[in-house]
């Protein structure tokens, strides 16, 4: 079965800087895209960032263009987040997903994991 399991999150200063692991199995890594998204309580799900399956093309949302970074290594079955410059309006529960098969957009996942937490706090 699919698994995605997140670490990385934590608590981070604001300008500071951390990265987000995603370690995928159950599944073939290199066929699919990938994407991270967060949560704020009482808030909807918000796509963040995209890679597709070799790496080649990737997609932010505009807020967080120019501070985070998406990559993925296909020989450890494995997404980051590399997040810089990070802001208060960053907290929030970080997700991983696997996007579908057929997706169009960065935003169509099939499955997620359990997520990690990111605040941003002085």
């Amino acid at each position: 079965q699919v698994q995605l399991v997140e670490s990385g999150g934590g608590l981070a200063q604001p300008g500071g800087s951390l990265r987000l692991s995603c370690k995928a199995s159950g599944f073939t890594f290199s066929k699919y895209a990938m994407s991270w998204a967060r949560q704020v309580p009482g808030k909807r799900l918000e796509w963040v960032s995209g890679i597709s399956s070799d790496g080649s093309d990737t997609d932010y949302r505009d807020s967080v263009k120019g501070r985070f970074t998406i990559s993925r290594d296909n020989a450890k079955n494995t997404v980051y987040l590399q997040m810089n410059t990070l802001g208060f309006e960053d907290t929030a529960l970080y997700y991983c997903a696997k996007l579908k098969e057929d997706y169009s957009n960065y935003w169509e996942y099939d499955y997620w994991g359990q997520g990690t937490q990111v605040t941003v706090s002085s």
